[in-house]
């Protein structure tokens, strides 16, 4: 089992950039796919980028494509998400999440989760 820590969040404004880090712990890291969800206050949680187990293949929400990039570091056992001109529709808690395959994390549905990591974007 993998056990997750988010960090990198916090305040910024409109237009800036922002990069989390996920850092994972046991030796089968680079055998899961990782990715990132979001819940805003209020709404229900989201996906919003995944990544394989190899770092070959990459999928996004709609709603970041285009202006997130995630990626990982299987030598080092983290998993970033580069947030760039953020709008403050991204205000949220960020976290991050492994499972087997990109599929299986865009399905979502999970019960437990970890502590996140805030990110607020002013405008």
């Amino acid at each position: 089992q993998v056990q997750l820590v988010g960090s990198g969040g916090g305040l910024v404004q409109a237009g800036d950039s922002l990069r989390l880090s996920c850092a994972a712990s046991g030796r089968t890291f680079s055998s899961y796919a990782m990715g990132w969800f979001r819940q805003a206050p209020g709404k229900e949680r989201e996906f919003v980028a995944a990544i394989s187990w190899s770092g070959s293949s990459t999928y996004y929400a709609g709603s970041v494509e285009g202006r997130f990039t995630i990626s990982r570091d299987n030598a080092k056992n983290m998993v970033y998400l580069q947030m760039n001109s953020l709008k403050p529709e991204d205000t949220a808690v960020y976290y991050c999440r492994a499972d087997s395959t990109i599929a299986t994390l865009r399905k979502g549905g999970y019960l437990d989760w970890g502590q996140g990591t805030q990110v607020t974007v002013s405008s």
